[in-house]
């Protein structure tokens, strides 16, 4: 049987790490017998390469080419690339996982669209999410469908493509030398496909290696060179300059390795510099934002210590994602936003007028010496384009789909300048969420990114519990429900685990009632089905080590779905002395209890001394360990006194009447 898919991995020395992607390449849905994995083995000696060997030993379709140590994966992908039998080839690192029908899902879109190169979703829990992944695009266009956003090699290549245009990587190389091997293959393939409403790979966190500025200029300076000879002079070339211009020179005159250490800057500043003089035109500012085209001129102009000054003041720029409003509108979640972007010390950031109707970026420094063109400053077009995305990402997964979302840029008047704000609501309908598929069960977070004038930022939803109520999604009938994290940051849970995992999720919009002798806690219940629920226990400990405890029957209240909550009321007597049975002053913490199963709820009780309750948020606690008292505590240490007590108990709890 032809190989239908070769899977190339070069390795060196990964451990553990290896684990996961070893058993995914090994347990795919594609018969063994048409697919292949060469493992390329840069000269490992923490057991891999052993560990490979007996792996092969027993998998007619694994092989294990074993190389010198070279410190590049490059060289091992090249050599496996040149051994690989498959039609197509995929390549992965030692850190990554593929789903387990990933190689299935890629060959059967890629023979159907005949394509050179095929880009399965990619998921990363730590990178900004990639538009370039909203939908299936059967002939991607560079610019068009984001491919620059797409420059690491995990990709599916037809071999006989790479064959025929003799596509290698540079040996050895860093991440510049990857970028120059994806980029020629764009730039050459006929026909380029993503496959995006299905996940395809899990990216693994690669390890931070440090940058030799010299090198980095130099593979730079291939990257470039592979682009003027493939795309003549015009708009298009100045485009991907530009990319790289943003990614590869302004970005690393940003970051706490050039703001807050002298090693090695002097050597970035001076390559760099010589780069932009030589290779980036000031023409190429204009596709530029305006800070970054500030930092381009100041970098042209020699000057590093206004450019240090202005990364550590933008250090702080950061967005302000504020909930207004959450409701259920025909089972869809509506979140209503406010966005902006603010300095450091909360300050929102402002412009300044230019012209009729214009506006300026007002840099957070003076820039002393220097005299900024307007044109370099003028901010009017990026503000007109003002918008914020919203996006869910899977808190366990990293799987991450954007949500329909309308939204309105507003200027209003602030301290003599002008401050921009985008209002707008975004829409969450689990049914359809995941490219018309349902969403995943689980815990997924709210997250939003906005461009707008100067910046682009991303941070969570914040805001105040407004509205925990769930509902079924409309078509699979599946319990959504809103919820807040412990920093007041909004997710959403598709289909909880339990009833009671549903309440803890909302337990933080906890109230209590006081009465004269006796206080009522009241916990919200965002969904309680027509059953009513199971029967319920609200447990309280005192803190710290929960030596008292009182315990009450709970009542539940169904609610509206989608429009009201239930409520969970439990009543609880109350004195100023601690007697068993009832609430005393201290620090109690709450535990439901639900089928003779315990788990705390994110909330503490406070009673003080005057008899006042409150409630305050809290993480949820884990019911306190047995505590024996002291005598018993020292029998135990016996070594066969513990064994004792666990028989002891164990046959009283079987065969002794309560």
């Amino acid at each position: 049987m032809d190989v239908k898919v070769s899977v190339v991995v070069p390795v060196y020395n990964p451990g553990d790490a290896a684990d996961a992607c070893i058993r995914s390449v090994l347990e795919q849905s594609m018969d063994s017998e048409e697919y292949e994995v060469v493992f390329a083995d840069d000269g490992s000696d923490d057991g891999t390469a052993q560990r490979l060997d007996a792996v092969a030993a027993v998998r007619p379709n694994v092989r294990v080419l074993h190389l010198g140590g070279t410190g590049s994966p490059m060289r091992g992908r090249n050599v496996a690339m040149a051994v690989a039998r498959g039609e197509y080839v995929y390549l992965l690192d030692q850190t990554d996982r593929l789903e387990r029908d990933a190689l299935e899902r890629m060959y059967a879109r890629a023979v159907e669209a005949d394509a050179d190169i095929l880009i399965g979703r990619l998921v990363d829990g730590q990178s900004p999410p990639l538009r370039a992944f909203d939908r299936n695009r059967e002939r991607a266009d560079l610019f068009e469908d984001r491919l620059l956003t797409l420059l690491t090699p995990h990709k599916l290549y037809r071999r006989a493509f790479l064959d025929g245009e003799a596509l290698a990587f540079a040996d050895p190389g860093g991440i510049l030398a990857e970028q120059t091997f994806v980029i020629r293959a764009y730039l050459r393939a006929k026909v380029v496909t993503i496959l995006a409403d299905r996940v395809c790979c899990h990216l693994g966190e690669r390890p931070e290696t440090p940058v030799d500025p010299y090198v980095h200029g130099a593979e730079l300076r291939e990257l470039l060179d592979v682009v003027d000879y493939e795309v003549p002079p015009g708009v298009r070339r100045d485009r991907m300059y530009a990319h790289w211009f943003r990614t590869a020179v302004l970005r690393r005159l940003t970051g706490n390795a050039f703001t807050l250490s002298s090693r090695d800057r002097a050597a970035t500043f001076t390559t760099l510099r010589e780069l932009v003089v030589q290779r980036f035109p000031p023409r190429l500012d204009r596709c530029l934002p305006v800070h970054l085209r500030v930092r381009a001129a100041l970098l042209r102009a020699g000057r590093l210590d206004h450019l240090l000054t202005l990364a550590q003041a933008m250090r702080g720029v950061r967005l302000q994602a504020d909930l207004k409003d959450v409701r259920w509108e025909d089972g869809a979640l509506v979140m209503g936003l406010g966005v902006e972007i603010v300095r450091a010390g909360g300050e929102p950031m402002r412009f300044v007028p230019h012209g009729e109707d214009g506006l300026a970026w007002e840099p957070p420094v003076a820039l002393d010496g220097l005299s900024p063109a307007p044109e370099l400053l003028d901010v009017t077009r990026a503000a007109s384009r003002a918008r914020f995305e919203v996006y869910v990402r899977h808190e366990d997964t990293g799987l991450i789909y954007f949500l329909p979302v309308n939204c309105s840029m507003t200027r209003s008047r602030h301290r003599n300048g002008i401050r921009l704000q985008v209002t707008g609501e975004a829409r969450l309908d689990a049914a359809v969420a995941a490219l018309g598929h349902p969403l995943p069960s689980g815990l997924w977070e709210i997250h939003v990114r906005m461009y707008g004038g100067a910046h682009q930022a991303r941070t969570r939803v914040t805001g105040s519990p407004l509205n925990c109520t769930g509902t079924l999604a409309n078509r699979s009938r599946r319990l959504v429900i809103p919820w807040w994290s412990d920093e007041g940051e909004l997710g959403v849970c598709v289909e909880p685990a339990s009833f009671a995992e549903s309440i803890v999720l909302v337990s933080p919009g906890a109230t209590v009632t006081p009465q004269r002798d006796h206080v009522f806690v009241v916990v919200p219940v965002p969904y309680v089905p027509p059953s009513g629920g199971p029967p319920a226990e609200l447990v309280l400990r005192r803190s710290p080590r929960g030596e008292h405890e009182v315990c009450a029957p709970a009542l539940i209240e169904p609610g509206v779905p989608g429009q009201l909550a239930g409520r969970l009321i439990a009543k609880f007597p109350i004195r100023r002395v601690y007697r068993s049975g009832s609430l005393a002053p201290g620090e109690w913490r709450p535990f439901l209890r639900v089928d003779d199963r315990e788990i705390g709820l994110r909330f503490k009780v406070l009673v003080s001394l005057g008899g006042r309750v409150r409630v305050r948020t809290s993480a949820a606690a884990g019911r306190p360990a047995l505590r024996y008292p002291p005598l018993k505590r020292l029998a135990l240490r016996v070594p066969w006194m513990r064994n004792m007590v666990r028989v002891t108990r164990s046959v009283r709890r079987r065969y002794l009447p309560n």
